[in-house]
């Protein structure tokens, strides 16, 4: 029997902030030349300018993973997701309970025919609350991603202003191969400081 898929916390960060950028090779582009041009522009810009053009980096998925608020939302998200797959457990069980019952040597012909066709009722009863389950669960991660971005935007924009950063770029993700950054300076990351507002910002 299909079950729900159950993923650890890490891969449900993954999945949260960078699913959907996975799936596109031209928007993993385009973030790339962004983040190039602005690097390129913070390497030209005091050859043509007195003023100093500050770029930071930052982690998304490291400041939820880290931040307090985060880690109850991926708790909450997590407890909910085993709610429902211990309802499917059961229903799994009750369908190979049944299953073996149809399969009775013993049993007349009648009741045979009749144990099969309550299997097959509760099978499609299970497949159509496994694919319920299953887009709530999704629909949960979708609603997270877009509360939380917005989330982590105004941490992070916080903690550009304070420190009169131009512009904050997020490093990517090496697991699901979207790294936009390839390399800098380890003082240019502001993940720890963004983590720290955004705990401020979300008692």
């Amino acid at each position: 029997m299909n079950q729900i898929n159950k993923t650890n916390q890490t891969n449900q960060l993954n999945e949260i902030f960078y699913r959907e950028e996975e799936d596109s090779m031209e928007r993993r582009g385009v973030m790339r030349l962004i983040g190039a041009a602005v690097l390129w522009l913070a390497m030209v810009s005091p050859a043509l300018s007195d003023d100093t053009f500050k770029v930071a980096v930052m982690n998304q998925q490291t400041v939820v993973e880290q931040s307090k608020a985060g880690k109850r939302a991926l708790e909450e998200l997590k407890a909910y997701s085993m709610s429902r797959q211990r309802i499917i457990n059961a229903d799994d069980l009750e369908l190979k309970e049944l299953q073996q019952a149809t399969q009775d040597e013993k049993l007349s012909d009648s009741v045979k025919q009749e144990k099969q066709s309550q299997f097959q009722a509760k099978l499609d009863a299970y497949q159509r609350r496994l694919s319920d389950f299953n887009r709530e669960i999704q629909q949960k991660q979708r609603d997270m991603v877009a509360e939380y971005s917005k989330k982590v935007q105004a941490a992070a924009q916080a903690v550009v202003e304070k420190n009169e950063y131009v512009a904050v770029i997020d490093k990517g993700n090496e697991t699901v191969m979207m790294r936009i950054v390839l390399y800098h300076q380890p003082a240019l990351d502001v993940t720890d400081q963004v983590v720290k507002e955004f705990d401020r910002q979300n008692k």
